[in-house]
């Protein structure tokens, strides 16, 4: 491979990477099974009262 094409290649893809950085993602953040496990056992679960049925929110 030639110097120039070795060069331009190096270029775009420094510039690929950092174009990707600046993209954002709708994907949420993942949550460990023992973080997940963390947070079920310490949120508390209200009950409502509706006429007569429970209902968990």
């Amino acid at each position: 491979m030639n110097r120039k094409k070795k060069i331009n290649q190096t270029l775009k893809n420094k510039a690929k990477k950092a174009n990707a950085k600046l993209q954002s993602s709708n994907k949420p953040q993942y949550i460990a099974k023992a973080d997940r496990a963390a947070l079920a056992n310490t949120e508390p679960t209200e009950l409502h009262v509706v006429g007569s049925v429970f209902v968990a929110s």
